[in-house]
């Protein structure tokens, strides 16, 4: 039994780490995720936000872990600089 719960705990820190490691090795971000960024803006460039009303039901209809990621995304200033009118609007909805 013991080797078993040892086994199963390596696998599920394997995991966790090969996903945190994959996020971090490509650079991206949630702010980088075309998917779940177009709901919060007008245009297919995703250069003009959509209004406070309408940011906030998109904001809203996001999962909670969704959320957070986007908020500990925005407080990094490295990618803060370039998503800076959205983290503004993001951070007034959920943080």
């Amino acid at each position: 039994m013991n080797i078993r719960n040892l086994w199963i705990t390596a696998m599920a820190l394997s995991i966790i780490t090969g996903t945190a490691l994959a996020g971090t090795a490509t650079g991206t971000s949630a702010l980088d995720d075309p998917a779940k960024m177009s709901p919060f803006f007008t245009d297919a460039g995703m250069k003009t936000l959509k209004t406070e009303k309408d940011f906030k039901t998109s904001w809203t209809a996001m999962k909670p872990n969704e959320q957070a990621a986007v908020l500990k995304d925005c407080g990094d200033t490295k990618i803060n600089k370039s998503h800076a009118d959205f983290c503004a609007m993001a951070k007034k909805m959920g943080g």
